[in-house]
């Protein structure tokens, strides 16, 4: 029997900008098919056998030892280690220019291939941004106390966000009650119209140095709002075993849902919050391990949505409307690959060359410091603690800021053996053992001298805030380097503006300060051994801590946007984007709940325009 090929609307992507719309979509009863480029991996409860199909290394990159084949790159022949949820750097690397212009391959960029996208292996962490997050260009605007931006540059590339806060706050609330989180909102600058925080689980003991920092220095502190729940979760039908806070049997560990896909359905990924409770309705089919190449378009409609089924054989499905959300660099490159197919495309998405500009990750860093006394440190979720100190108004001000940020510890950095490896003296996550590969004296006595000094001793305290937006930070299609079909792939092209870099050193210092007054009771001379911005690591320009934002930007004027305010691009009548490449600025948080929230949003839109 022949696949269905007609839908009301295509969605190209399962995460946190596709489940969304699917899940609005679906529920009001249309005809949806979601396009996934990876695998389903399902959790124990899917399973006839109880088996989950998640192994331990789906964001760690411990899996066989490669070289890197590609020609013409300056780290061709250096060895690399990939997860089985990314793709291999020879198959389909992203490239990025370094300062020399050099051209490295590099598999940042690329959150997780496999449905629930990135969410199946992010920490969790559900930070809203706040009401100066979206806007920062009337902040900005008359102020004369911005410093290290000699030419303008915050006031010149700062854009408002054509939608108010108050608009996406009812899809913030909407967004927190299906997919399930937990945490505490006292503290908080943001405004809430209602509160479905789940309880948060007991903080680990090597948290509360955290929280006495934060005290400390009158950062007014919160529990971290994380996609973990802890208690039965009505709207994605849910049920948590007993949780005995005491010893934690039973409960959501680091091993389960930190950094690896959770076999246990406690983490609140799209598939389990979102998809699964719509899988069984006649309006979704779901289609993974298909890889779109390209969209064609008849005048001002998408017409056709061109992939490669599980077997590598093109296929082709029609719908009325279409939304891409396959992570901003790769939207942003379908649609280029997409102009180089027809110049009617290429004209209508290219009609002001924004299309790949403006690319935006975080400004983000922190510091680190081995804590008095030892704590199991398995038993915790990625965060307990969180303030917004650094991102009111006075703080921005004081500190010559151009915007905020937010401040939270990791609770669970480096709760396993192997995370020590792929931090010891390292910053780039394509080289789990360049640590220790560097530092051959790690053997014997010494490792074990080095295990037992740091081991479930060490706790950081990272912060995420906004990037200056630049044009010049963009995406690309590479001029030579083709995937294994024969595209050309991601050309990731960026800098760090003095600012950001300002920024960074501003606020990792407070970072620095809350273990310094933490670790001694409130003193602050507890000794803290490393504190700093990402743009001081290994490979700075590359890393963007999966936070993949920016490069299709939304506003509400054509000539300076590539998406109107419903994320729909501005010369097509069907296709519309909704991953984190619509954000014109980065936020002062970790952006998923962002994308959900706004994803929610442009499904609602899609049924008023009464295209479907």
């Amino acid at each position: 029997m022949a696949e269905q090929d007609q839908f009301d609307v295509i969605i190209v992507g399962s995460g946190a900008g596709g489940a969304p719309v699917a899940h609005t979509l679906v529920s009001a009863g249309k005809y949806i098919l979601v396009l996934e480029k990876g695998p389903l991996f399902r959790p124990q409860q899917d399973d006839p056998l109880g088996l989950s199909d998640y192994k331990r290394d789906e964001l760690i990159s411990d899996g066989p030892e490669k070289i890197l084949t590609i020609p013409g790159l300056v780290n061709t022949g250096a060895s690399f280690y990939t997860s089985h949820v990314e793709p291999d750097l020879n198959d389909e690397p992203h490239i990025y220019q370094s300062n020399d212009s050099a051209d490295y391959a590099t598999i940042e960029g690329y959150t997780c291939q496999c449905v629930g996208g990135g969410t199946q292996h992010y920490g969790g962490v559900s930070l809203r941004f706040s009401e100066r997050d979206l806007t920062l260009r009337t902040f900005n605007e008359s102020r004369t106390d911005i410093r290290h931006d000699p030419n303008g540059d915050v006031k010149r590339e700062a854009r408002d966000w054509p939608i108010t806060y108050t608009e996406l706050e009812p899809y913030y609330t909407k967004a927190e009650q299906l997919i399930g989180l937990n945490g505490t909102r006292t503290n908080q600058i943001k405004v809430a119209s209602a509160d479905y925080y789940q309880k948060p689980l007991e903080p680990n003991p090597i948290s509360e140095y955290a929280r006495i920092g934060m005290e400390a220095l009158g950062m007014k502190p919160y529990r971290t709002p994380q996609a973990v729940i802890t208690q039965d979760h009505a709207p994605s039908g849910r049920k948590v075993g007993p949780l005995n806070q005491r010893d934690w049997e039973g409960g959501p560990k680091t091993a389960y849902v930190n950094r690896y896909g959770d076999c246990l359905d406690y983490k609140s990924t799209t598939w389990v919050a979102l998809l699964r409770p719509i899988a069984s309705r006649p309006g979704f089919t779901l289609r993974p391990n298909c890889n779109v190449t390209h969209l064609e378009c008849n005048a001002s409609r998408v017409v056709t949505v061109h992939y490669r089924d599980p077997s590598g054989q093109p296929a082709t499905v029609s719908g009325k409307v279409i939304v891409l959300a396959c992570s901003a660099i790769e939207t942003v490159r379908l649609l280029m690959l997409s102009a180089e197919q027809a110049s009617t495309f290429d004209s209508r998405i290219n009609q002001n060359d924004l299309l790949g500009k403006y690319f935006l990750t975080h400004c983000f860093g922190g510091a680190s410091a081995i804590m008095p006394g030892r704590f199991d440190k398995s038993r915790t979720i990625d965060s307990d603690w969180a303030s917004d100190f650094c991102g009111t108004d006075d703080f921005i001000r004081s500190a010559g800021l151009w915007a905020g940020a937010t401040i939270y510890n990791n609770t669970s950095d480096q709760a396993l053996p192997i995370a020590l490896a792929r931090t010891h003296g390292a910053t780039d996550l394509d080289t789990l053992w360049h640590a220790f590969d560097n530092d051959t004296s790690m053997v014997g006595e010494h490792l074990k001298d080095f295990l037992n000094a740091q081991f479930n001793r060490r706790l950081s305290v990272s912060f995420m805030a906004n990037q200056v937006p630049q044009k010049a930070n963009r995406i690309e299609l590479h001029r030579k380097v083709r995937d294994k079909w024969g595209r050309r792939v991601a050309y990731i092209i960026k800098s760090w503006h003095d600012h950001d870099r300002f920024l960074m050193d501003t606020i990792a210092a407070r970072c620095r300060d809350v273990l310094g007054y933490g670790g001694d009771g409130g003193k602050g001379q507890y000794p803290v051994e490393g504190f700093g911005g990402v743009y001081l690591s290994e490979n700075a320009l590359a890393r963007i801590a999966n936070h993949i934002l920016g490069g299709a930007r939304f506003g509400s004027d054509e000539r300076d946007s590539v998406l109107d305010k419903n994320c729909r691009a501005w010369h097509f009548d069907n296709l519309y984007l909704t991953d984190g490449c619509f954000m014109p600025t980065s936020g002062s948080g970790n952006p998923t709940l962002t994308i959900q929230a706004n994803a929610l949003r442009v499904g609602d839109a899609v049924l008023a325009s009464g295209i479907v």
